[in-house]
């Protein structure tokens, strides 16, 4: 290969990315007229527009997604072999690109944020909704570097570290009318009106698998996108609502709203972090991913102590007792 096509490859494996020319530019410490002029060689060279505009942004034409499929691998390992790539936090300048769902914002984004003042300063996190239907295409199109969810590929290409399994708990006001029992019962659960939040847009979870599987369905009268909107919404209403423990942690912990076992069993749901194969090696996010899952590690196991303390102290129902004490056990 020559070198002026080695040089055109890297400036292209830049500028997919990042999805634009100025970011790549930046990203190889290049001007803009320079990364532009050498996009007009490619197209020359391949024969092939390779990026459209898109209203303010660019997209890859089928082409140039192939192409990159093709050379994106080499190009990291030849990277890596040429000069391996070191990570030093305290003088690092990397922005990483993380999606994540807002619960995960909520609990850990705070922590994180001060470990990195306090020992990576010159690191950004840029954060994008985790729908958990484009999991694999948001890595395969290096668009994200770290995706915190719950991993649906099987893929080899994409790889995962188990974080946490949080455990289910069923909300509603104090005055709703199941509230004033002192235990939820499947009958009571299927006949009540459900708010599901479903980051994806589907309007069917674990919940509605495991009634399917004994023959039963429930009514979801309200769905919302983001874990943020449960506690106003049940407050407000007679809705009722399965959500993991920590969403709703606060509400908990203060007694403003009223918690239950959920009257079924489904299959557990597990968080973990996922990247993809061709950056198994980079230091910066290796560094990132151990931080990451030292912070929610220690997190879960926080909220899970308070909450055992707070149904010790008579505050939460005795089902919960039973259920915290189960999480206490599947994460020690």
């Amino acid at each position: 290969m020559r070198h002026q096509d080695l040089n055109l490859l890297i400036i292209f494996d830049a500028i997919m990315t990042e999805g634009a020319i100025t970011r790549a530019a930046d990203r190889l410490a290049m001007t803009q007229p320079a990364v532009s002029n050498a996009l007009s060689r490619m197209r020359s060279a391949w024969n092939d527009e390779l990026f459209v505009k898109d209203g303010r942004g660019i997209q890859p034409t089928n082409f140039a997604r192939n192409l990159w499929g093709q050379v994106r691998g080499p190009l990291g390992q030849l990277e890596d072999a040429i000069a391996p790539s070191a990570f030093d936090a305290a003088t690092a300048t990397r922005t990483f690109r993380i999606a994540a769902a807002d619960i995960t914002v909520e609990a850990i984004w705070g922590r994180l944020r001060h470990e990195i003042e306090k020992s990576a300063p010159g690191v950004n996190l840029f954060t994008i909704p985790n729908n958990f239907i484009d999991q694999e295409d948001l890595l395969n199109n290096a668009e994200v570097d770290l995706i915190v969810g719950k991993s649906t590929s099987n893929v080899e290409t994409i790889r995962s570290e188990y974080l946490t399994s949080p455990k289910f708990v069923c909300v509603m006001r104090h005055d709703h009318p199941l509230a004033k029992r002192d235990e939820l019962s499947l009958e009571d659960f299927i006949q009540a009106e459900h708010l599901l939040v479903t980051l994806s847009g589907q309007l069917n979870n674990l919940t509605d698998q495991a009634l399917n599987n004994i023959g039963m369905s429930r009514r979801i009268a309200m769905s919302v996108n983001h874990f943020s909107a449960v506690s106003s919404l049940l407050k407000q209403s007679n809705l009722i609502c399965v959500v993991p423990s920590m969403a709703v942690e606060q509400e908990i912990f203060s007694d403003e709203l009223a918690v239950y076992e959920v009257p079924i069993e489904h299959a557990p749901s597990h968080v973990s972090l996922m990247w993809h194969k061709r950056q198994e090696n980079d230091q910066g996010l290796t560094w990132l991913r151990q931080l990451i899952a030292r912070i929610m590690r220690e997190r879960a196991d926080q909220h899970f102590n308070a909450l055992a303390k707070c149904c010790r102290k008579g505050y939460c129902p005795e089902q919960v007792k039973r259920l915290v004490q189960q999480n206490v056990v599947a994460i020690s």
